[in-house]
């Protein structure tokens, strides 16, 4: 079953907190697919990335060559890039969750709608039988809950 960890965004948005998960990805020799909602938000993660203290490469659909980007940013349910990892901003749905060794849901912890519907797609993702953890921002950085 594949790992989803549910991250609950508290001091920064997708922006903020989706560098720094990249990177880890990165250094850990993986690919991942950054599958937001919609072309705007495919923008504006991808201006995020090339305004990170650190580069990271990436690429979108208006970019090509998917199979070249270890990250692609997309709004297609689709690892064009052969991604392991998977990374939800703001809710998408997606059918191909066992396709992915590792999968992070990263939900707006200041929205209650958005919290209300992280709840949802984790009690499916436990009937499913899929390993979960949930991480919270802290003043220290993420912080895993029981």
């Amino acid at each position: 079953m594949t790992e989803i960890g549910f991250y609950h965004l508290t001091r920064t948005g997708p922006e903020g907190a989706l560098p720094q998960l990249l990177a880890r990805s990165l250094q850990a020799g993986k690919r991942a697919l950054v599958l937001c909602c919609g072309p705007e938000r495919v923008a504006e993660l991808d201006a995020a990335l090339w305004a990170a203290p650190d580069w990271l490469p990436h690429g979108t659909a208006a970019d090509g060559d998917a199979d070249l980007q270890p990250v692609w940013l997309s709004t297609e349910d689709e690892a064009a890039n052969g991604a392991s990892f998977l990374f939800l901003i703001d809710g998408p749905q997606t059918t191909r969750i066992a396709e992915f060794e590792r999968v992070f849901d990263l939900f707006d912890g200041n929205d209650e709608a958005a919290v209300q519907a992280a709840r949802e797609r984790w009690k499916a993702a436990k009937a499913a039988g899929h390993t979960l953890a949930y991480w919270q921002q802290g003043a220290r950085g993420w912080e895993k809950k029981a």
